[in-house]
């Protein structure tokens, strides 16, 4: 057993038997949750384990089996195969999977995050109100970029919350929110973004050897204002220093919905000779950050890692390649949190950090109704894996 699995008291009575449901986009990540669930559940010792309160406790799978069938029209329904009733529920939705397909009347339809928060939906409407507890884990935030209103707009991200919520929603766990702020459409209700910087942490440290971490030889970059706060917290925690850049924009015109950038500015230190971590949540189509990242090589930095908590890709991996060709970017470092291709899983520049055991010491505390406030602020789990890698035990 792990240091931190001995640390927590779960000698309390679970919330309900626990039952995960992971929609079809989620299929690969909950079933790696589901694997370690079921191995702490049946190496740990706990006498109360054949009491009532703890019945179904300890299980081959925790893993439901559901379904959402489609009708030629497109259409669908949610169904759950097996019972419910007074368990604490877990639903896993990876809305950003897009390799799923569906038939609507004869063509094949890619599924879109529309598509996903709908099922989402459907299996919430067919538990009809049995379950004890019902908490949502959706990794990246449905619509959580439309999290502000600028114009006459919609606010699609505080709209979803409150319809989770209206239909029987406890709490929403989310990684890396986008503005964790809108959380406000939704006081009275439980609202989770954890950040995942320790396993980007602990990612770089396996994956490069000879990094000096100290605020002579590294340094955090934040790409943009919006996220300074990531990057404070890693460079309080290295000891380094701390540098940003903001986009200048062209607010005379719009491009694809927003204004254009203009150029990148840069507020912050020599980076001279110093490894940069860009820290960023999403990598969308890539073009800001290797952005920053041809600047900061301009301003002769050495090398540059790129942290980021979902990595889209939209337009392709094809500039990544060349700005690691280039010797722009040494490495790119994204969680499994949404749906990753095989050919960026191949790329040689590319580290997958796995979250499926983090998200499984969640839900295994949640069940218990223990606090989760040590996992929410990884700062010294950080100091113990960099303790290790300068000792060279990593």
């Amino acid at each position: 057993m792990s240091v931190r699995e001995e640390k927590r008291n779960l000698e309390t009575i679970p919330v309900g038997s626990l039952g995960v449901i992971a929609l079809e986009g989620c299929h690969t990540l909950g079933e790696k949750i589901d694997y370690y669930l079921v191995k702490w559940r049946t190496e740990r010792k706990n006498e109360h384990k054949n009491s009532l309160a703890f019945s179904g406790y300890q299980r081959d799978s925790y893993l439901l089996d559901t379904k959402v069938p489609r009708f030629g029209s497109g259409e669908a329904k949610g169904v759950i195969m097996e019972s419910v009733r007074g368990s604490d529920l877990y639903i896993l939705v990876d809305v950003c999977n897009y390799s799923l397909t569906y038939s609507l009347c004869g063509h094949e339809n890619h599924m879109s995050p529309d598509d996903h928060y709908q099922d989402l939906k459907r299996i919430i409407s067919a538990v009809g109100g049995k379950a004890r507890r019902i908490t949502v884990i959706m990794p990246f935030l449905y619509e959580s970029r439309q999290h502000k209103r600028t114009s006459r707009e919609s606010l699609d991200c505080a709209i979803a919350l409150q319809e989770l919520v209206r239909m029987g929603v406890d709490n929403i766990i989310t990684f890396d929110a986008h503005d964790a702020r809108v959380q406000n459409a939704i006081p009275l209700h439980g609202f989770e973004t954890v950040q995942p910087a320790y396993q980007f942490i602990k990612g770089l440290l396996r994956h490069e050897k000879n990094l000096t971490i100290d605020s002579s030889h590294m340094m955090v970059i934040s790409p943009d204002e919006g996220g300074m706060s990531r990057a404070i917290y890693i460079a309080n925690v290295l000891g380094l220093d701390m540098g940003m850049f903001y986009k200048r924009r062209d607010y005379t015109r719009i491009v694809d919905g927003h204004n254009p950038i203009v150029a990148h500015e840069f507020l912050g230190a020599s980076v001279e000779g110093k490894d940069m971590i860009i820290i960023d949540d999403m990598i969308s189509s890539g073009e800001s950050v290797l952005e920053v990242a041809r600047a900061l090589k301009e301003r002769k930095a050495h090398k540059i890692f790129i942290f980021a908590t979902f990595g889209l890709f939209t337009a392709g991996l094809e500039k990544f390649d060349q700005a690691y060709q280039n010797g722009v970017i040494d490495r790119v470092l994204t969680t499994n949190l949404i749906y990753q291709t095989p050919d960026l899983l191949s790329r040689e520049w590319y580290v997958n950090c796995d979250m499926s055991k983090y998200v499984a010491y969640l839900i295994d505390t949640l069940n218990h109704d223990v606090s989760i406030s040590d996992f929410l602020n990884p700062n010294e789990r950080i100091q113990r894996v960099v303790s290790k890698y300068k000792n060279g035990k990593l």
